[in-house]
């Protein structure tokens, strides 16, 4: 298997960058986000640019950042929440080890607030969170290895969990 030691998806605000950066150190391989990629390549906040020139423009963004990421990171890559959406990008990680990290409403609001910049949850954030989840939870259970929890488990439980679900031990 070429490409990333293991990649992340799952919603904004789950802990994809704390627990990526954790499993990093435990497996003592390099870490990578594709969200931090675009906004180092755009010299913009990821709000900015889907305020500035839209939805469209960044998820083109967001598949070119991500099909750079799995050709050419070998540790753990952690991908922006709707980079799933994409079925050339699906169809990659087919070929990748994937974990899905899950969590369910409630926590998501303890986690993120549902605070205004997350652009895709500006207006009533709870319900947009929850038709977002709805359109996307089966493209993120549709490309995972495994699917871990986070509700109510801190980014260590989190991390250990990962790493049995994929039988990976640490470095």
């Amino acid at each position: 298997m070429s490409g990333p030691l293991v990649v992340l998806v799952g919603p904004m605000g789950v802990g994809k960058s704390t627990v990526g950066q954790l499993l990093a150190q435990r497996l003592g391989v390099g870490y990578r986000d594709t969200d931090d990629d675009i906004v180092a390549e755009q010299g913009r906040s990821i709000a900015e640019i889907f305020v500035d020139e839209g939805e469209e423009t960044f998820r083109a963004l967001e598949k070119q950042a991500v099909h750079r990421a799995l050709a050419a990171h070998d540790g753990v890559l952690a991908l922006g929440g709707g980079s799933i959406l994409d079925a050339d990008t699906r169809a990659l990680l087919a070929e990748q080890r994937v974990v899905y990290l899950a969590m369910d409403v409630e926590e998501a609001v303890k986690r993120t607030g549902l605070n205004a910049a997350r652009p895709l949850l500006a207006v009533n954030p709870r319900k947009q969170w929850r038709e977002l989840m709805e359109a996307r939870r089966g493209l993120y259970e549709g490309v995972a290895t495994a699917v871990v929890a986070t509700d109510g488990r801190t980014p260590e439980e989190v991390t250990q969990a990962a790493l049995d679900a994929l039988e990976l031990k640490d470095a």
